[in-house]
């Protein structure tokens, strides 16, 4: 069953969404070479508990962080720790996550660590970013879960190869439905299967955490001695973007961006939904 949310719950979903954005900006600015990815959870956790928030990764499953981590071909799920440490050239996947009175937000993207990145790596992030936009703009009163999936992989496909052959969509992580769990029905793959049918329609107060996960070579991944940490089976390195997305009346709404995704959506044709975090 897929959970339906009323304005007033959207509205509580989009000021725990306005946390995930706030720690999205205080980890970027501390993603710089030397910095641990320890480093990276104490300041999420600052900033949730600055917030009056509460993490929903934190003992999620028994993950023993606020933060993933996830450091060049570590796809998902990286965990946190001072061994790991930050050089020039990295890139890190940072996924968050912030409960607000019950309602969950989470939101992941991709940063670059100091600078004199290859090219494919700077367009690899481009192109899984762009993407998660081409799903967000498919959620439309009375598609369905396929036409998001659909739109994130045309996208992907459409591009140019990479120096390295292709662009590998991760197979086995997807996005998902959020609401009062973090982790919900529907499960939003990034390409389309035929196997599963079209999905759920999409009405107003359906909420989806959109998430393309893509390498610069392989789709399938392995899960580390940890049982948390998810890699590309080739050793290439991949990017992670991600937000949480409520469809209402009047659109769209991007609950983990700061515009609530007004101007990305304008660039698409598209009109977002009016910000409930900004009416009096």
């Amino acid at each position: 069953m897929v959970q339906i949310k009323t304005p007033e719950q959207i509205a509580k979903m989009r000021e725990a969404g306005l946390v995930v954005a706030a720690i999205h900006d205080a980890t970027r600015k501390a993603a710089v070479p030397g910095a641990t990815t320890k480093d990276l959870d104490e300041v999420a956790r600052k900033v949730i508990a600055d917030h009056g928030a509460k993490s929903n990764f934190l003992g999620y499953g028994g993950f023993p962080a606020t933060i993933c981590t996830s450091v060049n071909e570590v796809v998902v799920h990286g965990i946190p720790d001072e061994a790991t440490v930050l050089k020039d050239g990295d890139i890190i996947s940072i996924d968050c996550g912030a409960i607000v009175d019950g309602w969950h937000g989470d939101a992941a993207y991709t940063a670059f660590v100091g600078s004199g990145h290859a090219p494919e790596l700077l367009e690899l992030s481009r192109v899984t970013e762009e993407s998660m936009w081409a799903g967000i703009a498919a959620m439309k009163n009375g598609n369905r879960l396929i036409d998001v999936s659909r739109a994130i992989e045309t996208y992907i496909r459409r591009q140019p190869r990479p120096a390295t052959g292709k662009y590998g969509i991760i197979e086995d992580y997807g996005g998902h439905g959020i609401g009062t769990e973090m982790h919900m029905d529907p499960h939003l793959l990034n390409y389309v299967s035929r196997k599963r049918g079209k999905g759920p329609k999409l009405v107003p107060g359906f909420c989806l955490a959109i998430e393309p996960m893509v390498s610069l070579g392989t789709p399938h991944t392995e899960v580390l001695s940890d049982d948390w940490t998810v890699i590309t089976t080739d050793g290439t390195w991949s990017s992670h973007w991600e937000h949480s997305v409520a469809l209402t009346e009047e659109g769209p709404l991007v609950l983990t961006a700061h515009d609530g995704g007004k101007a990305k959506l304008a660039e698409l044709g598209i009109t977002a939904a009016p910000d409930p975090s900004s009416r009096p």
